[in-house]
């Protein structure tokens, strides 16, 4: 048997080196160690309820609450006032020789718009300048019969029948001359052509006539149709059972998907006393004045307000959750649980801190809900 001796000094050198070796090893803490442990989330048998390990990582915030009138939010398109549309006709038929306007021109009142060339207004002219050569000859035999009779020369019935002559001539030249006046023509321009103007200031928002096309006069379809811009309408179609909302006489928002940031005031004009059959919704007409920026078929969100106000939940938005095309929000229930709950968002109110958005249902004043509902989500997730 062998015996193995160790000195002193020996011993301690190893135990020194040991000791320097796990002081090398360990001399940086480990930052992980210190912070929280993440947390987990676990599902109940109740799909929207969760358990949450560690909750004080969710703050949670409490419901405000916010009075307002109940809304109701409806699609409609601009359409031209029907009672400010002026046809302009060509009331000669004949070819249409030069078009002056075009379909979403400008016009102005009086404007030359088509020149029509014209059998109508030829014979018109004919029949007036008739007329003046008609009653050239019955002057000039009344003052004859006049001078006859003085002396004797012809009877009381002769000059009387001049007369009645004379009158006659008169009236047809006065007929010829409002005819040719009617079809456009200028009595003072014989010319088989006719200026057709515009009637009134506007845009022409419809055309029916191309250049050596024919015209039938009131047979034919209007030329082009004026309309005046000023005031427009805008059709809604409004749900048989949200015709509540909708009063006459009073107004409405109205937004511009062109122009979201500006609000314009309608004011409901009509609501028609017949539904769709299919649909089971009524047109309600809004009356909107036009500050220069409608345009026919554009489209538009009208907003009504219904007759009395009631109390909102307001919310953080970072409390809304959004998901599968709905809007969620978490409710604390105790112990590390939470509820999903769905609600119906409604608009971001102005002047708010941190985006503050009103709940329209779901959700009652001074309830509690998380204040971040992406980071539980994320938690529920993994």
């Amino acid at each position: 048997m062998k015996a193995y001796c160790y000195s002193i000094p020996a011993l301690a050198l190893a135990v020194c080196l040991a000791l320097l070796s796990s002081g090398c090893s360990s001399g940086k803490a480990d930052p992980g160690a210190e912070a929280p442990p993440p947390a987990q989330a676990e599902q109940e048998q109740d799909g929207g309820a969760f358990t949450v390990e560690h909750p004080e990582q969710f703050p949670v915030v409490t419901a405000g609450q916010h009075e307002a009138a109940p809304e109701l939010n409806v699609t409609g398109a601009v359409s031209a006032d029907i009672s400010r549309n002026i046809p302009v006709v060509s009331l000669a038929s004949g070819r249409v020789v030069e078009i002056r306007a075009r379909l979403g021109d400008t016009v102005s009142k009086g404007q030359l718009l088509m020149r029509v060339q014209s059998q109508d207004i030829s014979q018109a002219f004919s029949d007036y300048r008739q007329a003046v050569a008609d009653e050239t000859l019955a002057r000039t035999q009344l003052d004859r019969s006049k001078d006859l009779y003085q002396h004797g020369a012809i009877s009381l019935n002769d000059w009387q029948i001049a007369q009645d002559t004379e009158a006659k001539a008169k009236i047809t030249v006065e007929t010829t001359m409002d005819h040719l006046r009617v079809l456009g023509a200028n009595p003072r321009d014989p010319s088989a052509i006719v200026d057709v103007r515009a009637p009134a200031s506007g845009v022409i928002t419809d055309q029916q006539v191309t250049a050596a096309a024919g015209t039938q006069g009131l047979a034919s379809p209007n030329a082009f149709t004026i309309s005046d811009l000023s005031h427009v309408w805008i059709l809604c179609d409004v749900y048989e059972n949200d015709l509540s909302f909708v009063r006459l006489g009073e107004y409405a928002d109205v937004h511009l998907n062109a122009y979201p940031d500006q609000i314009l005031q309608g004011r409901i004009g009509n609501i028609s006393p017949i539904l769709d059959p299919t649909l089971h919704t009524a047109k309600v007409r809004l009356e909107v004045q036009n500050p220069g920026m409608l345009r026919i078929g554009m489209f538009a969100t009208a907003t009504f307000y219904g007759p009395s106000k009631g109390a909102h939940a307001t919310v953080p938005a970072t409390a809304i959750l959004h998901l599968h095309d709905r809007n969620w929000v978490y409710v604390p229930t105790g112990g590390g649980r939470f509820r999903r709950v769905e609600v119906v968002a409604g608009k971001t109110l102005p002047g708010t801190p941190n985006s503050t958005q009103e709940i329209v249902s779901g959700l009652a004043p001074g309830q509690p809900v998380v204040a971040k509902a992406l980071d539980l989500q994320a938690t529920v997730e993994q």
